[in-house]
């Protein structure tokens, strides 16, 4: 469970930076690499999203620690 939890954690951070990127300079990391919504990018975007949403377990664990 603890190497799911790094690699969820490591795609929300880079999910986070990549909205950073956009949000300061315009600038999709994501898209640039994969090219505009292509099945990759949409793949990309929605497993970071998923991890996301795996991510919110932290805080029921965080609280039972």
């Amino acid at each position: 469970m603890k190497t799911l939890d790094y690699i969820a954690l490591s795609l929300v951070v880079i999910g986070a930076l990549n909205w950073g990127l956009i949000g300061f300079f315009n600038f999709d990391l994501v898209k640039f690499i994969f090219g505009q919504m292509t099945v990759w990018t949409r793949v990309i975007y929605s497993i970071v999203g998923i991890c996301g949403l795996y991510a919110l377990s932290y805080f029921g664990r965080i609280h039972n620690e």
